[in-house]
């Protein structure tokens, strides 16, 4: 075993034994649980990191079959310009116009679906098929209607995330007790007003978790349109070029940058949703 190996493995042992160590301290201010739970899960990543590296190099692995992160990171700091410009094509653009507009489409949708049971009938079934189409064969009829550039892979975004927010939405709209409701209605609330200030707070819960969904949803979902034409920029093209060409490491430094923004997409729509539903028990602190 070299020192490579070794080394790794003593990495981990003292980190694991720092994170039991930290996990069983019980703060009693809330700057220090908050703290506590960036730094616990910040030693864990660093440590699958080294981790990493030390089984690479440990068992001389070939770069092609698993690029260590010191290269992935050189490639990423030789390659901003790209990495930058693939980012404002598939996230910028597709990711967060298709989001906007299949998440707005499924809300409106699930409003008409609740105010008009034919609708119901009518309009559920079919969404729940549109959910079922695979993104491998939506994507290339995507790019024959709407062009290689970004618009396709947005169409593509807003088709993956229609039918979750669609759903939840509805789920959420009947959300709110029978009582609470007959209490509106004997206000002589409108159906307007019963909507406003009771079922769509009662669904807010419902509707972030749609929100949650489609954040990775959809950078998937443009990832793979790229797949299936593009022009010289993007993620997925980037990824799908790289590949054929045995550059491994820019592959995982594209790889690497789709999770960063993912995560943070996550993280803005987890933050709102804390301080929108803040009332919500799963949100109530001790």
């Amino acid at each position: 075993m070299n020192w490579a190996l070794t080394g790794a493995l003593l990495f981990w042992a003292a980190a694991w034994a720092l994170n039991e160590w930290l996990a069983r301290l019980n703060p009693r201010s809330a700057s220090a649980k908050r703290a506590l739970g960036l730094l616990i899960p910040a030693i864990f990543g660093i440590t699958l990191l080294v981790v990493w590296e030390g089984l690479v190099h440990g068992f001389n692995i070939s770069p092609v079959l698993l690029t260590p992160p010191s290269a992935i990171w050189a490639r990423i700091t030789s390659s901003l310009p790209t990495l930058w410009a693939d980012f404002q094509q598939t996230f910028l653009k597709a990711v967060l116009i298709g989001y906007a507009i299949g998440c707005g489409a499924g809300f409106l949708t699930a409003i008409a679906i609740d105010r008009s049971p034919f609708l119901q009938r009518g309009l559920l079934p079919l969404g729940n098929f549109v959910s079922a189409l695979p993104i491998i064969g939506v994507a290339p009829i995507m790019v024959m209607w709407f062009g290689f550039d970004w618009p396709s892979k947005a169409a593509v975004v807003i088709i993956m995330t229609f039918f979750p927010m669609l759903v939840n939405t509805v789920q959420g709209l009947s959300a709110s007790s029978a009582i609470d409701r007959d209490l509106m209605r004997t206000y002589a609330s409108s159906y307007w007003q019963a909507l406003f200030k009771l079922r769509l707070p009662a669904a807010a819960p419902f509707i972030f978790n749609a929100l949650k969904i489609n954040s990775t949803l959809a950078l998937i979902g443009a990832i793979v349109a790229e797949f299936f034409g593009t022009p010289i920029v993007g993620m997925g093209f980037r990824i799908s070029t790289e590949v054929g060409r045995m550059n491994i490491d820019m592959v995982w430094a594209e790889i690497a940058m789709a999770a960063l923004a993912g995560s943070l997409f996550y993280g803005a729509v987890a933050l709102l949703e804390r301080a929108v539903t803040f009332w919500h028990p799963s949100m109530r602190s001790g």
